[in-house]
């Protein structure tokens, strides 16, 4: 009988001993996982990404109302940070809807700065947008044919080689004047000095717009988190509208991440090395046939390319639209 009972008494604390010890690990494991997946960041309160390392990783500016399906259709092998400015809710947002694009940019950089991935891209969240750098305005084949090894090689690549709009020359932040409500000619000056306090302000800026463009985890990592911030918090207090300081950070990111003030490279060059088109002709250093032409209106008709300039269906296989 004592045999019996101790060998009972064995088994149950063996198997007490076991049970404590995996539901105390498999409690641990779920913690952590919960913390990594769902427990708001320091900074801003959204939900953090997975402490996995991620090697290419799209930074979208959206609004509710934006389908970015297609970013997930035609880019499956890239991590996609999908910001929602305009809803509080979303998984992915910004304290303050200001600035554009450049308030997303900047929170994402702050917010991931210590698990940044190899290669980041920052766009916008339409496939069909007027400043694309395509003969249909069309998002996906510049973003396919991206050449990442030179992105690698330069740090920052501009998402568009033509030089209109923005190059040679967009703003002499010395000399312009007024030149309409968006334009940032006139402010650039005392922007340029809070953002890049102590360097000798520029006498010309030029850079192909739009804010979209690539760069390296290694280029960004060049600035310490603190100068980010700085850019954060003055695009917040600004008393600039949303257009002008938006449009100040447009003509400033590739400053901030090393080129020179007028960074417009030959276009042939550009989308040879960018793009992977070499073969294209070019009959000045800003542009090459076939490949952009700036559209009548800063926004494509609804049903673009099916539909065209002037609200009929077009036959897209053999061309763009009529202008």
């Amino acid at each position: 009988m004592k045999a019996i009972f101790l060998t009972i008494f064995i088994v149950i604390a063996l198997y007490l001993l076991f049970f404590s010890a995996t539901k105390s690990r498999v409690k641990t494991e779920k913690g952590s996982y919960a913390q990594i997946q769902d427990g708001p960041t320091k900074q801003s309160g959204e939900l953090a990404r997975p402490a996995v390392p991620r090697r290419k990783d799209m930074v979208v500016a959206s609004m509710k109302s934006d389908d970015t399906s297609w970013l997930s259709e035609y880019f499956p092998d890239w991590t996609k940070s999908i910001y929602v400015v305009d809803d509080k809710h979303a998984p992915l947002t910004v304290a303050r809807n200001k600035g554009r694009e450049s308030m997303v940019y900047l929170t994402y950089i702050i917010d991931n700065y210590d698990n940044l991935p190899e290669t980041m891209l920052f766009i916008h969240s339409r496939r069909y947008q007027w400043h694309n750098d395509d003969p249909y305005y069309d998002g996906i084949p510049p973003l396919q044919n991206l050449q990442i090894p030179y992105l690698q090689e330069q740090g920052y690549v501009n998402l568009r080689c033509v030089w209109t709009l923005g190059c040679p020359v967009e703003i002499r932040p010395l000399t312009d004047t007024h030149r309409g409500n968006v334009h940032a000619g006139e402010y650039f000056k005392y922007g340029f000095m809070e953002l890049f306090p102590g360097m000798p302000i520029p006498e010309e800026v030029g850079v192909s717009c739009c804010a979209q463009f690539g760069v390296s985890r290694t280029k960004v990592l060049e600035r310490p988190r603190s100068d980010y911030e700085r850019f954060r918090t003055w695009l917040a207090d600004t008393p600039l509208e949303d257009d002008l300081s938006g449009r100040i950070m447009e003509y400033s990111w590739h400053m901030i991440f090393g080129k020179d003030p007028v960074h417009c490279p030959d276009a042939k060059e550009c989308y040879c090395k960018v793009f992977g088109l070499c073969d294209l002709t070019c009959p000045w250093e800003g542009g090459c046939d076939d490949r952009y032409s700036l559209p009548p209106f800063s926004s494509l008709p609804k049903g673009w390319p099916a539909i065209g300039w002037k609200g009929q269906v077009q036959d897209t296989s053999h061309g763009l639209p009529e202008t």
